[in-house]
């Protein structure tokens, strides 16, 4: 029954992380063609990262439905690498966000020229290879796995302890202090942008303009902010708890960590096209418009399928050019 329930949560979470990714990579891509900011390949490559954990998801969804189920050893390293894999590229993009704008903050005049389509795509393909590396480890060095005798996938089933504590460790926290770094940066670029437009409204130089810089900027920090504060409250509880399981096994019951707290962190792929959606004025307009879209061909479609020959619809009289012409 637990094991149904468990099943039940992760495919309807799978699914609006699929879904919810799903629209707003469609609206970024509409967006990029209309914009020349090579940033938003970031956005979207997050958005991609969190959609294929959603995917990666529904292969353990599988496991739950089909108990009891006494798969492999390397049939459950290599599910688990996936998962960790796509979950280590959505943190490792949400690092490339917040490194984005903390760039086009530092050094607005320069950004164009600093952040071109060979450099986004040399960070992207380098992105994925350090996930991949960071996910496929243990099935490229067999002492990092684990001998499983649990009846599912789990991460301490398949990993070795040290592998698990290297991971957390060595990505998770630093991930962490880069993102408290880059934001208390933004905000002390922010003040000093504040402060500047301040001088020049109090000589009488502004002119009335609005200081559209500054709220470009505090957009940007809010945006940031917002997605480090999800990820905080979403992986933090699980990577402390693992750490704790990994050091002490006896301390921490890891079903725990594993049915609800990997879930909390699991949300985390949800939060993040849910809080730039709605925080980006541009996205939201894409999305409106792709809505507006479909409901127009829905609409169109219902229409021609109702429409019979004698109800309800009437032909409109034939006007020839002779009488227009009289």
């Amino acid at each position: 029954m637990a094991s149904s329930a468990l099943g039940a949560t992760l495919a309807v979470l799978a699914s609006l992380i699929i879904t919810a990714n799903t629209l707003v990579a469609i609206a970024l891509l509409r967006l990029i063609q209309k914009s020349s900011s090579k940033g938003l390949y970031f956005v979207l490559n997050l958005a991609v990262a969190d959609a294929m954990v959603g995917f990666t998801v529904m292969g353990l969804v599988m496991d739950e439905f089909s108990q009891p189920f006494y798969p492999p050893q390397i049939f459950c390293v290599l599910r688990m690498a996936f998962v960790t894999s796509s979950s280590a590229a959505s943190i490792l993009s949400l690092i490339m966000v917040a490194c984005d704008r903390h760039l086009a903050i530092r050094k607005p005049f320069h950004y164009f020229q600093l952040v071109t389509g060979l450099r986004v795509g040399v960070r992207l393909v380098g992105l994925w290879l350090v996930a991949a590396i960071i996910g496929f480890l243990p099935v490229l060095s067999p002492s990092l796995q684990k001998i499983s005798t649990d009846e599912k996938c789990s991460f301490f089933g398949v990993f070795h302890p040290a592998y698990m504590l290297t991971v957390f460790c060595v990505g998770f926290f630093p991930a962490l202090f880069l993102f408290i770094y880059l934001y208390c940066d933004m905000l002390k670029i922010a003040s000093v942008h504040v402060q500047h437009i301040q001088k020049v409204e109090h000589a009488g130089l502004a002119g009335g303009c609005p200081p559209s810089r500054t709220t470009s900027d505090m957009k940007a920090m809010r945006t940031v902010a917002m997605l480090i504060g999800c990820f905080t409250l979403s992986w933090l509880p699980f990577f402390i708890a693992s750490i704790v399981q990994t050091v002490c096994l006896e301390c921490f019951p890891y079903r725990v960590i594993e049915n609800y707290l990997w879930l909390l962190g699991l949300c985390n792929s949800l939060l993040n096209p849910l809080l730039y959606s709605y925080w980006q004025k541009d996205v939201r307009l894409q999305l409106s418009q792709l809505a507006a879209g479909m409901k127009r061909r829905v609409l169109l479609h219902l229409g021609n399928g109702r429409r019979f020959p004698g109800r309800g619809t009437k032909s409109l009289p034939t006007v020839s050019c002779l009488r227009l012409q009289d």
